[in-house]
């Protein structure tokens, strides 16, 4: 028997008008918005575009989302709630904070794969989407607009919960929030230099450098003195 049956994961409701999980087209969006955004780039990405990939109009999608910002918005938003999700199943019952770490790192760093408790998200695609379009999100002018309507609540969130599980492991560390936003963007950006800019970045067969790295990196910098 699926005990994970009608899971339910918070969004910032200041992404969207109509909350899409909430119908059959909403979802037919976000699945339609996903494999469009993974194809042409949030630059390229029209709701015009969107409407016509799922058969709808251009004024459905405006019924759930106001623009294309608040969409991605909302993608993102879903995004970190399910990585939160996924840790707190990963991490029940461990106790030792070091473990708990290494399993952080571990989560963070492997290969993603489809969720059958979300049919209506691709993870895979929606994973690759956060690493190559989110940052769009946040390194723009109207940011702190953004955030005061609550669109990184939860990615800052799950910063949150990584830097307590630091704070466990050595309570006099200073810089856990920064340790932690560092890692994640730092891995986004390797998974994305791998891809496309390996001269960046160190690929080593049979190993996954980055989980390797940052790993390594974490330890060190917040070993107990």
């Amino acid at each position: 028997m699926n005990i994970k049956t009608n899971i339910t994961l918070s969004v910032c409701s200041s992404t969207f008008k109509k909350d899409p999980v909430s119908s059959e087209l909403g979802k037919r969006i976000l699945r339609g918005a996903i494999d469009l955004i993974d194809e042409v780039g949030l630059e390229a990405f029209t709701f015009r575009k969107l409407a016509l990939k799922v058969s709808s109009t251009e004024a459905s999608v405006y019924r759930y989302f106001e623009s294309k910002y608040h969409l991605m918005g909302y993608l993102v938003s879903w995004y970190w709630s399910w990585m939160q999700y996924r840790l707190t199943l990963k991490l029940a019952n461990i106790e030792d904070p070091m473990d708990k770490l290494s399993r952080t790192i571990t989560m963070l760093t492997e290969k993603i794969e489809e969720d059958s408790d979300f049919l209506f998200i691709n993870e895979v695609k929606l994973s690759k989407i956060v690493v190559a379009e989110s940052s769009k999100l946040i390194l723009h002018k109207n940011v702190d607009e953004s955030n005061e309507q609550g669109f990184f609540v939860d990615y800052k969130k799950f910063v949150q919960i990584v830097s307590d599980i630091v704070l466990e492991y050595n309570p006099s560390y200073k810089y856990p929030h920064m340790l932690t936003s560092t890692i994640i963007e730092g891995v986004h950006f390797q998974y994305f230099f791998t891809e496309h800019l390996p001269k960046l970045t160190d690929v080593i067969e049979g190993e996954n450098s980055i989980e390797t790295f940052y790993k390594e990196m974490l330890f060190n910098l917040i070993q107990k003195k």
